[in-house]
């Protein structure tokens, strides 16, 4: 009989499906690494359980603990579920701009979810950084994550689906895109692309309000860079240890209307039911034609769900009140 021990031996090996009408106009195949197959349907589940396993290993995760973490939702969906099965609880912290959705989803599997401000700096006591780092403190017999500085995160991916990406396209992938939060995918699955072949190029997709993309070009971390954006998931006012700068080959920013616009056209145009950070990925495909030959291979990675973005982005209210759409 063919099944898993429990929950937490579906993670990974995700398929790659080929993209078709949104990719019309580029010379190569677009493969996307579709990662809502997971089972808290998002890439994170992968280093969530790394991370855990990894605390438990040197003691940092003791039995009975409390695991705290500041999340925009879906790593958060990972820790809960694998906390449900190990025997843990858990406490997340979350911006007030993070869908209601996902506020909700991670009080129905069970954690404790603190919401606090979005527009207020990274050190500002009440943000969701400070937060769940004295919250951390605070807690007895607790696990404060720290997915941003955790080297886990880039672990679970160089050790996962970096193989599996390589392994699914014959080692023909030529390029591979991906939305940079964390940083844990993109310096993960580049490093071990990489390391296979030298020419892969590994591609982030930013967000205006974001610092990636000039820091990356310049070495210079500039507050001007810095604003509120809708986008969700990626982008950062920060600098985690987890973005390998001298993996990536270059940024391409995408705008929170075209990333908005863009997550409505994969679910009405490829039947794919994606996340708001998906739209932007795709998007950020398309701007980089140039870059891409016909003998290309292109792996685009979709990290989570669309029913996380049912009041936002798949809501034309919603919509029309951003001015996304007339």
């Amino acid at each position: 009989m063919d099944y898993a021990e429990n929950i937490l031996g579906t993670i990974g090996n995700t398929p790659l499906v080929k993209m078709n009408k949104l990719v019309e106009d580029l010379p190569c195949l677009v493969l996307a690494k579709y990662e809502t197959f997971n089972p808290g349907n998002s890439v994170k589940d992968r280093m969530a359980l790394q991370m855990i396993e990894d605390a438990e290993a040197d003691g940092r995760l003791k039995p009975g603990g409390t695991i705290i973490e500041g999340t925009s939702g879906n790593t958060g969906m990972g820790l809960a579920l694998a906390a449900i099965v190990k025997g843990y609880k858990c406490i997340f912290v979350m911006a007030d701009k993070q869908s209601k959705e996902k506020v909700d989803m991670l009080k129905a599997v069970g954690a404790e979810v603190v919401v606090c401000p979005t527009a207020v700096e990274p050190d500002d006591p009440r943000s969701y950084y400070s937060v769940s780092k004295r919250l951390g403190e605070e807690t007895p017999n607790s696990w404060y994550v720290n997915q941003y500085d955790n080297p886990s995160n880039t672990k679970a991916h160089y050790q996962s689906t970096g193989p599996e990406i390589w392994k699914q396209t014959d080692g023909k992938v030529t390029h591979f895109v991906v939305g940079v939060g964390t940083g844990g995918t993109i310096s993960g699955i580049g490093k071990y692309l990489k390391e296979q072949n030298p020419n892969v190029k590994i591609w982030g997709v930013d967000t205006y309000g974001s610092v990636f993309k000039k820091y990356h070009e310049t070495g210079i971390f500039d507050e001007n860079e810095i604003y509120p954006y809708v986008t969700e998931g990626i982008g950062e006012d920060i600098l985690p240890k987890n973005v390998d700068f001298d993996i990536i080959d270059g940024f391409t920013k995408v705008t929170d209307k075209d990333a908005a616009v863009y997550t409505q056209k994969l679910a009405k145009e490829e039947g794919m039911f994606l996340g708001n950070s998906a739209g932007a990925a795709i998007k950020g495909v398309l701007q980089l034609k140039e870059h891409f030959k016909p003998e290309d291979v292109v792996v685009v990675l979709f990290h989570d769900h669309g029913s996380r973005y049912v009041g936002k982005m798949f809501n034309d209210d919603w919509m029309r009140e951003m001015g996304y759409i007339e």
